[in-house]
């Protein structure tokens, strides 16, 4: 029993031993771990310090470098810049200095001219006291040299006066007698000439009126009602239609009918074919206006190019550069004393071309320059220049031999004519032109005066339009009531005569009426 006691305290004592020594190897083992764990924290932590402070150096030193290397090409730039800006004020300052120097000669120049014109004015003032001494002096001689004769002769000054005049009378009634007998014996040698020309334009004149036939068309309306609609309310219609083809629309008493009034026969054929498809359609409206009219342009576009077509296949012209045959097909709304061009073009380039084969010339060259001889004449109302040399810079334009131009300059005269091909063009033009009714009055005077009628009177302050009627021989002139009031119009009337008079030459008399309206309108709501 003391065995088994003495074997249990032994036991509790080893085991008490066994304890205290885990706690001790514990304590001081978790003591030499945590003391070995900060050493090695804060050697990391050394460690880290040293790579912070080398990557820091090294960041630094790089910074360095970048900003060295910026400041170096800013300096360069700056430098750069510098030098241009100095470049740029250099050359600025030359040219201030030439610039002066200019001046400077200029105000030189005119010092110089200064000094003569003062120079000059005041010998002018001199000889103008000279004159004026010498016309007292010959005013003195004059009154005494009146009384002298006065004395002499013993009449007074109006007593000579009257005899004088009535010697001069006398002379005057004689000569005008003698005059008038000569005048009366040329009439008589002339009267025979005279009443052939006379019977002759008054069988013309009545045979075709040329100037409504060329100036003017005529579209017929279903009935009288068709007018007003045409005309549109406020004359818009009428407005959208005239300015869209440039051409005036004269609507008057004619019962049934519209007249279409323009120098420019394409244009009238514009608004004549879009006026008619207008009257078939029965809406007429400004939108609908403007599409008819572009319609009928590009139909007769496409006639003008199947007519240049077909007059290059009749003359068997070929080769032509396609905006020279447009152009002659714009000669088959053109006229030229009554003769219509494209056909004449065809004419002359056939007698050219039959001409030519009878002496052996170029038969091909002579009926191209025949055909091409009048193209300046499908735009001679829109360039300045006779047709002549408008016909020759579009030929030399469009790259035709050198020989079809100078034809083309030579067919009126203008130039001599150097080539065979010239002559035949110059010969058939005047055969084609010289034909039994190939033409009538002259119609290019005859359009330039009324021209020159309206530009004289479109020329005076406050005119607002104008119209040469009648065939020139009434203008009526719209002033605007704004500028010229009722009192005016007659003086304005008087002027616009006078320039008349003094500027043209024409036969008979012209009205010239003045029209000043003043409206009012306003709309009930």
């Amino acid at each position: 029993m003391r065995v088994i006691n003495a074997l249990s305290i032994i036991l509790i004592i080893l085991l008490a031993v066994a304890i205290v020594g885990i706690f001790f190897s514990f304590k001081y083992g978790y003591s030499y771990r945590r003391n070995f764990a900060e050493a090695k924290i804060g050697s990391a932590e050394e460690e880290a310090e040293k790579i912070i402070k080398a990557a820091k150096t090294q960041a630094e030193q790089e910074a360095e470098n970048r900003k060295k290397e910026k400041l170096l090409e800013a300096k360069e730039e700056i430098h750069k810049e510098r030098a241009e800006l100095e470049k740029e004020i250099k050359e600025r300052r030359n040219e201030l200095q030439r610039q002066e120097r200019r001046v400077q000669q200029k105000e030189d120049s005119i010092d110089k001219k200064v000094q003569s014109i003062d120079a000059k004015e005041a010998k002018i003032k001199e000889k103008l006291l000279e004159v004026d001494g010498m016309r007292e002096e010959a005013e003195q001689i004059r009154k005494a040299e009146t009384v002298q004769l006065e004395k002499i002769s013993g009449l007074t000054q109006d007593e000579a006066k009257d005899m004088l005049l009535k010697q001069v009378e006398s002379d005057i009634r004689h000569e005008m007698a003698i005059l008038i007998k000569s005048i009366e014996d040329k009439a008589k040698d002339e009267a025979e000439s005279k009443a052939r020309q006379i019977i002759t334009g008054a069988i013309q004149r009545c045979a075709a009126d040329h100037v409504a036939e060329t100036t003017v068309s005529v579209v017929q309306l279903p009935n009288d009602e068709m007018k007003g609609r045409i005309i549109g309310r406020e004359g818009r219609n009428i407005r959208t239609l005239e300015t869209a083809t440039g051409i005036d629309l004269i609507i008057d008493d004619t019962p049934e009918a519209v007249i279409l009034s323009g120098f420019d026969p394409v244009r009238r054929e514009v608004a004549r074919i879009a006026l008619e498809r207008l009257i078939v359609d029965g809406r007429i409206h400004p939108g609908r206006i403007e599409e008819m009219v572009e319609k009928a342009q590009r139909e007769v576009d496409n006639i003008i190019k199947q007519e240049g077509e077909q007059a290059t296949f009749d003359t068997g012209v070929h080769g032509l550069h396609p905006e020279l045959v447009r152009l002659l097909g714009r000669l088959k709304y053109r006229t030229s004393y009554g003769q219509n061009v494209l056909k004449h073009s065809i004419e002359v380039s056939q007698l050219a071309g039959l001409m030519a084969a009878e002496i052996g010339a170029d038969i091909a060259l002579a009926k191209r320059a025949g055909l091409l001889h009048d193209i300046g004449k499908s735009i001679d109302h829109e360039i300045e220049g006779s047709h002549v040399t408008i016909g020759a810079d579009l030929a030399k334009k469009y790259k035709e031999n050198d020989k079809v131009v100078h034809a083309i300059l030579a067919h009126h005269g203008d130039v001599e004519p150097n080539s065979i091909v010239a002559c035949l063009v110059q010969a058939a033009d005047s055969i084609s032109a010289a034909r039994p009714g190939a033409r009538r009055e002259n119609l290019e005077a005859y359009i330039k005066r009324l021209e020159m009628l309206e530009e004289i009177a479109n020329s005076f302050d406050g005119v607002d339009r104008s119209f040469a009627i009648q065939a020139g021989r009434e203008i009526r002139i719209l002033v605007k009531p704004d500028v010229v009031n009722d009192a005016e119009t007659t003086l304005l009337s008087r002027e616009i005569v006078k320039k008349i008079e003094e500027s043209m030459e024409y036969p008979g008399q012209i009205k010239v009426n003045v029209i000043r309206e003043v409206r009012a309108i306003e709309y009930a709501k």
